[in-house]
């Protein structure tokens, strides 16, 4: 990076970690509609802040949802442009109380900044910005043509986005020739890299009925059966409880294998299994058997049960034998894994293993987002690489995560868009949970890394 680039960032660190502030205490949370004006609150200060760093045309795209943040600066001629995509829209703060501080009201403590959004993903989105602004005002312009886009509904679904992909494929909002994906992270501070892989999701809610209403389990106890019982009994037929292997039968049947030279490369890594487990605050790490940690979170489908509940769930007893129970169920899938044809084959299992006088239903399906692989050797990716190894001053690697980014596989799917996967969020930074964060030594290198890539994207 130019010093007068690093210079002009070093004094606008402390100012833009203040507008990044500003940007935080908006609870810009897609899922609840009572914070509609919030959303709508949050986009005009996107606006406003696009403006004031120098893109051009300047506007909100509608979507039939919350709106598309947009600018641009088209004049590197001979230059690639950049499509650089983030989303304003933030998870639900709940349960508050587990906050150490109001996750609308940001604050900095030992270096790190507390807020939902934090790193997922105003954080990130925002050292991008940053990283625009200093060199627009230092060189007066970009060394690549670039488009922003930042939408306000990644935490909600991917409909209107895809609707919006699908009716604006070859106009000019979306001409680009790469796209940069700033939702995203790395392994750890001391190791920058690439994503070069993401997993696909797939979810599903289901209904075990056993009677028309509760009974009294005094009066019926012992001559009907009893819903979350039989609820118990479907979700243990899912996976062999000693090999962690998935039960369902088809289920793994367009697994892509693991690359023998991607699993010499991630067990070079630096991971500890029994750190992680202190981390997370768990006994033990379990999974698949056959498979390090890092391959079954990178590279290996799941099946997991993210709720189940049925019966009183109140405080006190309720003396009564539940005539329904309810689970939902959800996946992360791997290439060539089809989202749909995995939620096929798991409600043939669960029908088929519901228990005797337990009527299955299908509540909703959800065949979130396709799995995807990115070429490791694409120049895109080899500018990625040097830019982080800049920004960070480390030796950047590739790697797969095993989280889901939607927009990734829809740019490639319907725009023909490739994608570069360049972010700075670390799994310990709580997104989605309490007590978000981001350290703000690391947005610093991120955004100069974000600096770094696009001068490298024009010159390779």
């Amino acid at each position: 990076m130019e010093g007068a680039v690093a210079d002009y960032l070093e004094h606008a660190s402390d100012r833009h970690v203040a507008e990044l502030r500003e940007l935080l205490r908006i609870p810009s949370v897609s899922t609840a509609p009572e914070h509609g004006d919030d959303m709508a609150a949050c986009a005009q200060w996107l606006l406003a802040h696009l403006e004031r760093i120098g893109l051009e045309h300047v506007r909100l795209l509608e979507t039939g949802g919350n709106p598309i943040v947009y600018g641009d600066w088209l004049h590197a001629d001979a230059a690639p442009t950049v499509l650089v995509y983030g989303h304003y829209d933030v998870q639900p703060s709940a349960p508050d109380e587990l906050w150490d501080s109001p996750p609308f009201e940001p604050e900095v403590r030992d270096g790190r900044l507390y807020a939902r959004g934090a790193t997922d993903n105003k954080g990130q989105i925002f050292a991008a910005l940053a990283a625009l602004e200093a060199l627009l005002a230092v060189d007066g312009s970009l060394p690549c043509s670039v488009r922003i886009l930042i939408e306000g509904e990644e935490e909600l679904s991917a409909d209107n986005l895809t609707a919006f992909l699908t009716a604006n494929a070859g106009t000019e909002v979306l001409e680009a020739d790469l796209a940069l994906i700033t939702d995203s992270g790395i392994l750890a501070a001391e190791t920058p890299g690439v994503t070069t892989a993401l997993r696909g999701m797939a979810a599903m809610q289901f209904t075990l009925r056993t009677a028309a209403s509760d009974l009294h389990s005094g009066v019926y106890g012992g001559a009907v059966p009893n819903a979350p019982l039989a609820l118990a009994q479907l979700l243990a037929t899912l996976k062999d409880p000693a090999t962690g292997r998935i039960l369902v039968e088809g289920f793994y049947d367009d697994v892509r294998p693991i690359p023998d030279e991607e699993r010499r490369a991630w067990a070079s890594l630096p991971h500890d299994d029994a750190e992680l487990a202190a981390e997370l605050g768990v006994t033990s790490l379990a999974g698949e058997e056959g498979f390090t940690t890092l391959e079954r979170m990178w590279g290996r489908p799941t099946l997991d049960v993210t709720g189940a509940w049925g019966g009183h769930t109140g405080a006190g007893l309720k003396t009564i034998i539940p005539a329904e129970a309810h689970a939902t169920v959800s996946c992360r899938l791997v290439p060539d894994q089809d989202a749909e044809r995995v939620l096929e084959v798991l409600e043939r299992h669960l029908r088929a293993h519901a228990p005797a006088g337990a009527a299955f239903t299908v509540d909703w399906i959800l065949p979130g987002c396709w799995p995807i692989v990115l070429a490791a050797d694409d120049p895109a990716i080899e500018a990625a690489l040097a830019a982080a190894e800049e920004g960070f001053g480390r030796p950047a690697t590739v790697f797969r995560a095993g989280w889901s980014v939607p927009i990734v596989e829809l740019f490639k799917r319907i725009v023909g868009l490739d994608s570069v996967l360049l972010g700075f969020s670390l799994p310990d930074e709580n997104m989605h949970a309490p007590n978000e964060f981001i350290r703000l030594d690391v947005f610093d290198r991120g955004v100069r890394t974000y600096a770094a890539f696009l001068a490298n994207v024009a010159n390779r």
